[in-house]
């Protein structure tokens, strides 16, 4: 086990280079199995749900191994079409895998996913789509066996613009007989993404971006090289981790277009923020003030991913700040450990009310989540004294090094190892 300590009192300065996305580049790894042989990922972050993708194709019989330039995957020897209940529990974004092996073989069967404790996330849009394609799914009993010879592509209207519908329907697609219309898709800019990879497969993907994507099917797809955009929720933890400590810092690779909302708030707290081709600077060298409401919403709205980041940096602003978290029910477990270090917030159903306070302690805290885990960070690097942050798994599922990002900026952290007893 490892934890993280954070000494505050730094102001940030100097540049890093932010990682690929992991949100783009987990459909993209089951959308490997489309192409049915070698893949090189180009920016592919080392991520604890890399892993977990990759062991998951290794286990259907699929190679892959990190060379100097990435992550080479060949799934031209697929043999299986079972994914077993420990790697599903890995991590939530494992059903993506569903709609990639019915396309490919015709048949899967895996067990309901794993993944953060934030609330609700049902599978049902996901099924309901894959019936809607022709496949015949038998979901008792905490298991999905899928069955789908032959797939047909029709119009699908998603009751709500899921991301990780549209992407395992887009891969499902991708194997039905003619044309798939989804429509009130999500607009993520990871599914446009998803989008170029399949393209540059030989796939026919037309709209991502939009609420209506097209996918042309039955097309012989094949490998390729391809590389992952850059993470837009790091980016926002490294703007808000800033924002928080002070400070002038530069993010190599990161686009504003992806993060107009979470820039638009930072601005208003009083962070000097701008863009260019290169990259997004940020500079903050005063208190930061309150902002306007901040309610969660799917793309292009304020993301859910980055609402315990800005809150974090927002702990010591003047004035009042109000959350409002319309994506998931469970997404402020981070409160109860921000408020150790002597944050003032106040949370009744999905509205928290931010209160800054003229100082925080350094305290030993604890991950719930992955970016639950990033904001404690975010905060820490702005409180008195060491901050000991635990169960720090959840924040290596998202960023391939913290410590080493934050450290480049002029940040006080280490991680350490500890035992059991220790923690």
């Amino acid at each position: 086990m490892s934890q993280l300590l954070v000494k505050g009192g730094n102001r940030l300065t100097g540049e890093v280079t932010v990682q690929g996305a992991k949100n783009s580049v987990l459909p993209i790894l089951a959308a490997t199995l489309l192409a049915g042989g070698q893949v090189e990922l180009r920016n592919c972050p080392r991520l604890r749900d890399v892993e977990a993708s990759i062991h998951i194709l290794e286990a259907l019989g699929c190679a892959a191994r990190w060379t100097d330039s990435g992550l080479l995957v060949d799934t031209g020897g697929l043999n299986g079409c079972v994914i077993s209940d420990i790697l599903m529990r890995e991590m939530r974004s494992s059903a993506i895998f569903l709609g990639a092996i019915l396309a490919r073989c015709g048949q899967a069967e895996l067990s309901y996913p794993g993944g953060c404790e934030l609330g609700p996330r049902p599978i049902d849009l996901h099924l309901a789509g894959l019936r809607e394609l022709g496949a015949e799914i038998d979901d008792t009993g905490g298991l999905l066996r899928c069955e789908a010879p032959r797939l047909r592509g029709r119009e699908i209207v998603l009751s709500l613009p899921s991301v990780g519908a549209t992407e395992n329907l887009m891969l499902a697609a991708c194997g039905a007989e003619g044309v798939t219309i989804l429509s009130n898709a999500a607009r993520e800019p990871e599914i446009v993404d998803l989008q170029e990879f399949l393209n540059a497969c030989g796939a026919e993907v037309s709209g991502a971006g939009t609420d209506s994507v097209a996918i042309v099917g039955g097309r012989r797809l094949h490998g390729c090289t391809f590389t992952i955009m850059p993470d837009r929720i790091v980016a926002a933890t490294y703007l808000c981790a800033a924002a928080s400590a002070g400070g002038e810092i530069f993010l190599r690779n990161a686009g504003e277009r992806h993060l107009a909302t979470v820039t638009a708030a930072l601005r208003e707290a009083g962070c000097a923020v701008t863009a260019d081709s290169g990259g997004i600077a940020c500079a903050c060298r005063r208190r930061l003030k309150a902002v306007r409401p901040v309610r969660t919403a799917p793309y292009p709205g304020f993301p859910t991913d980055a609402q315990a980041v800005l809150m974090a940096a927002l702990l010591r602003s003047r004035g009042a700040t109000v959350f409002e978290e319309n994506m998931f029910s469970s997404r402020y477990r981070h409160v109860g450990e921000l408020t150790r270090m002597g944050a003032e917030i106040r949370v009744s159903g999905r509205v928290a009310v931010v209160t800054g306070v003229e100082t925080l302690y350094g305290a030993p805290v604890c991950c719930t989540d992955l970016r639950g885990g990033a904001a404690l960070c975010v905060a820490a690097l702005a409180a008195e004294g060491e901050t000991r942050v635990s169960q720090t798994a959840h924040i290596d599922r998202g960023y391939e090094d913290i410590a080493r990002d934050l450290t480049a900026l002029g940040a006080e952290i280490r991680r350490i190892e500890t035992t059991p007893i220790e923690t």
